[in-house]
């Protein structure tokens, strides 16, 4: 049960953590680390500057692709990809 308070006349429901979760998704804990997967990649590519051509170069994918992907376009790519995704641009 998560916990509740009221702050100027609202009620506030403090979040599991996972905010797929609080939203209801059934699949929240893979969305999760999914998520998180894409926020290590998308620090990764702006650590070293690789514009998107460059780093969908790396990663084997589309600039279109990669730049849906780092606007949160999750569905239909799986968690093993993304690792795949982050090994290719950490060998850089």
């Amino acid at each position: 049960m998560s916990k509740r308070k009221i702050i100027g006349g609202t009620e506030i429901h403090e979040g599991s953590g996972n905010v797929y979760r609080d939203l209801g998704y059934p699949d929240a804990d893979e969305m999760l680390a999914k998520a998180q997967l894409v926020a290590k990649i998308s620090e990764i590519i702006r650590s070293q500057e690789l514009t998107q051509v460059e780093a969908a170069r790396i990663l084997g994918v589309t600039q279109p692709k990669l730049s849906g992907l780092l606007r949160g376009q999750l569905r239909g790519i799986s968690k093993p990809t993304l690792i795949e995704c982050l090994t290719n641009l950490e060998r850089v």
